[in-house]
């Protein structure tokens, strides 16, 4: 079995990985670090919690010190780029474990944060940067800070920053970066708009793949309940209550909406019941959203509830039961939420509810992963319980496992809400849009700075918004 001494790595770094009591590499980690240390380009197709930071973060410390350049004023020599505030705050924190002995400055910036803050901590500049890309630019446009000195960009979850509508701040950033420097390029669905991307920021790059395009985990048991859209919210009562036959104990559940309201009308009706929840979105400020994480983690909370805005920046071990309230519109993002369960070599549960207006997504979930989401009964007496007559205990019958057949996934093409693949236009100053029966529901419109990416998207792809 392959070490991390057996990969090139500097000595600094290996007693990093020694302190944090990591020698044995991922298989994105073994794969990665070789031709990152000789200086190539990267194309690294890997799903979240594949070790994908460690990935490049190793690698390009050890680069860093080789060239022994000075920090630059009001500039970084090594850019990282991260959808959500969640993420590139992660990103950091493993960043400055790993480059601690190597003498390496680090910093963050994201969204929801103090800009005054973020200027003054980058006058002096920083060897390495992690940011969202919404920020970033405002720092740029404000003169406090330009890109002229990176040697090393990366772009992690590139798939997830454009459905988050990025797209335009990533081809500007690409202008404004050194045409010389190395890229290394991660995402976990290879879809057109990421082929095009990689072929302007990567160079001849070296591709690896731990897991085909957009299958899902192995150690995660998928169950799918078909529920009407109103009834949605008993069911989850009975789920969290314990009255089902739904394997594993529930010892940390992460629920997922489309759009932030949903999100807080979930954990404003779990709380008139008794039930202790937070919610994590792009409403919520970024103090109010690192509270509720914490929470989370430390089990003082044990039910999260999330739009897709933490879909990529959760990386919390013992996360056993992913619940999708609603089904995400854009099928590769149901991947990334059942993928917050089974993590660190854990089995997990994923549970989907579906109503009438979500059988589309349904079938593209379906078709991009392959796998056969078989039904659950609805407890016997479940619209009795939904009427509020009857047993509180209902009885589920013929609960069936989620086939986990070999299936070659087909390419996946861009849903959208209405085909156009255009966001609809708002009726009104506050309108939120909402599905008509039989079609696609869909989200809430991000504003950039105001919150953070995480409205849940609608149909096509949302405007550029800050995380």
């Amino acid at each position: 079995m392959t070490q991390f001494d057996q990969l090139g790595l500097s000595q600094p770094v290996l007693q990093a990985l020694d302190l944090k009591g990591y020698s044995t590499p991922t298989p994105i980690q073994e794969q990665a670090i070789p031709p990152v240390l000789e200086g190539r380009d990267l194309l690294g197709i890997a799903q979240t919690g594949t070790g994908k930071t460690a990935a490049f973060m190793l690698p390009a410390i050890d680069r860093l010190r080789a060239s022994d350049n000075n920090i630059p004023f009001k500039s970084c020599r090594m850019l990282v780029l991260a959808p959500t505030r969640e993420l590139a705050m992660q990103i950091a924190a493993s960043a400055k474990d790993y480059g601690a002995l190597a003498g390496l400055k680090v910093q963050a910036i994201v969204g929801g944060t103090s800009v005054n803050k973020d200027r003054n901590k980058l006058h002096r500049g920083t060897d390495i940067l992690i940011a969202t890309p919404g920020r970033l630019l405002d720092l740029i446009d404000q003169k406090a800070f330009n890109l002229s000195a990176v040697e090393v960009l990366v772009l992690d979850e590139a798939d997830q920053m454009l459905d988050l509508g990025f797209i335009h701040a990533l081809r500007r950033i690409n202008q404004l970066v050194p045409k010389e420097r190395q890229t290394l390029f991660f995402s976990a669905t290879m879809p057109k708009a990421i082929k095009e991307l990689v072929s302007n920021y990567c160079r001849n790059p070296v591709q690896v793949s731990v897991t085909p395009e957009s299958t899902t985990a192995e150690r995660i048991d998928q169950y799918l309940f078909m529920v009407q859209k109103d009834e949605k919210q008993a069911l989850l009562d009975l789920i969290l209550a314990g009255r089902h036959d739904i394997p594993g104990d529930l010892e940390r559940v992460l629920i997922f909406t489309r759009t932030k309201h949903g999100a807080d009308r979930v954990v404003k009706k779990l709380r008139q019941r008794g039930i202790d929840s937070n919610a994590i979105h792009g409403n919520k400020s970024q103090p109010q959203r690192q509270r509720a994480l914490d929470e989370f983690r430390r089990g003082k909370t044990q039910i999260l509830i999330a739009t897709d805005v933490a879909a990529r920046g959760i990386d919390i071990p013992g996360v056993s039961h992913v619940i999708n309230y609603e089904l995400p519109n854009v099928p590769e993002q149901y991947v990334h939420r059942i993928g917050r369960t089974a993590r660190a070599g854990k089995d997990g549960v994923a549970i989907a509810f579906c109503g009438e207006d979500e059988r589309a997504y349904l079938k593209d979930i379906r078709k991009v992963t392959g796998a056969e989401l078989d039904r659950l009964d609805l407890p016997e007496n479940f619209r009795a319980v939904v009427e509020g007559v009857g047993p509180t205990k209902p009885e589920v019958r013929g609960a069936t496992r989620v086939s986990k057949k070999k299936v070659r996934p087909k390419p996946a093409g861009r849903p959208t809400g209405d085909g156009s693949g255009k966001p609809k236009k708002p009726g009104g100053k506050h309108h939120a849009r909402k599905g008509k029966p039989g079609g696609r529901p869909g989200g809430n419109r991000t504003r950039r700075d105001k919150g953070g990416a995480g409205g849940g998207g609608g149909g096509g792809r949302p405007r550029a918004a800050n995380a």
